[in-house]
């Protein structure tokens, strides 16, 4: 069995100008994650389920396992050293890390510290994600915002963490997509998923269908086009709506299926955040054979404006999101 730290080393060839740093960057976050792993499996015993009573920047309101997970990534990034700074969902900026150490390093993080952390208190799967960029200012000098506003085909590697019936961790850099199982008696991931591929189609849509009547009109037409009884290409399809972008991912991505967050009447640019969420999960996709979308662009190719930027979202299976986004296109609005 391969540890999550020897495959790491193994694949260090992939990328030789990172002398090493890439690979303690990812264990900073192995770490990390094994950290937040043991406090949602005590969360139902310990004082820290439940809301902070503030809101993040976005307007929704944190919970406490939120700050408890951001704290914790945060701290395990800046103490390896290998990264400049860091962006998160519950961060209203950018945070840079000072020290001499940290502003020689050439590497950025942006991440989503506990995605779906609203299900933990009724024992649901919940998730990380995390985006790796290399900096676009001069090393040895603080970073600066357009070290943020990547485009998603800038990343170095991206993953998430899902905290479920079992705890892994699946990471791409650019080489295909690879999930590792930690292994609760050891506190170790090992490989368990190597060279993931999305299968071209499937029999799920996720999606939340309560907000149907305020999504557009090619989304209210796909989801038809999910429900239509035709045996031969074994359609209805499910409907499976977990409601943590992480763990309905993880399902279609092993499983076939589609995963889509439009925009809505209220949110005319969806709900998910570009930066944190969408780009990550966009780059797995692509990496396992899937496609990732607004429904009119590939999610990684658009130049962010700012750090909590939204976009509507449709990604999985390449057949079934090809088929989405014929419809989207087909009825403009």
């Amino acid at each position: 069995m391969i540890t999550l730290g020897e495959f790491i080393i193994e694949k260090q060839h992939d990328f030789p100008e990172a002398s090493g740093d890439l690979s303690g960057l990812l264990g900073a976050i192995r770490l990390a994650s094994k950290i937040v792993n043991r406090e949602i499996n005590k969360a139902g015993i310990a004082n820290i389920i439940g809301a902070t009573g503030v809101e993040n920047i976005q307007g929704e309101t944190q919970q406490k396992l939120d700050l408890y997970a951001n704290d914790t990534f945060k701290q395990a990034l800046e103490a390896r050293g290998e990264v400049c700074g860091i962006a998160s969902e519950e961060e209203d900026d950018f945070v840079s890390f000072d020290t001499k150490r940290n502003v020689n390093s050439k590497y950025i993080v942006l991440m989503d510290p506990l995605d779906g952390s609203t299900n933990i208190d009724v024992n649901v799967s919940v998730g990380t994600i995390f985006s790796i960029y290399k900096r676009i200012s001069p090393v040895g000098s603080p970073v600066i915002l357009e070290d943020f506003l990547q485009p998603g085909t800038e990343q170095v590697a991206a993953g998430y963490v899902i905290y479920g019936s079992s705890t892994m961790l699946v990471y791409t850099t650019g080489n295909g997509v690879h999930g590792f199982t930690c292994d609760p008696s050891l506190g170790v991931f090992y490989l368990s998923h190597e060279s993931m591929q999305s299968p071209k189609t499937g029999t799920c849509y996720s999606i939340n269908e309560g907000n149907y009547l305020k999504f557009p009109v090619g989304i209210k037409k796909y989801i038809k086009h999910c429900q239509e009884i035709v045996p031969e290409d074994k359609r209805p399809y499910t409907s499976r709506y977990i409601g943590s972008l992480v763990a309905d991912f993880h399902r279609n991505l092993l499983k076939g299926g589609i995963f889509m967050y439009p925009s809505t009447a209220q949110a005319p640019n969806g709900k998910l955040r570009l930066l944190y969420e969408s780009n990550p999960i966009a780059f797995l996709a692509e990496q396992s054979g899937g496609i990732a979308t607004t429904g009119t662009q590939r999610i990684m190719e658009i130049k962010p404006t700012e750090l909590h930027q939204r976009v509507p979202f449709i990604c999985g299976s390449a057949e079934m999101v090809k088929k989405a986004q014929e419809m989207v296109e087909a009825y403009p609005e």
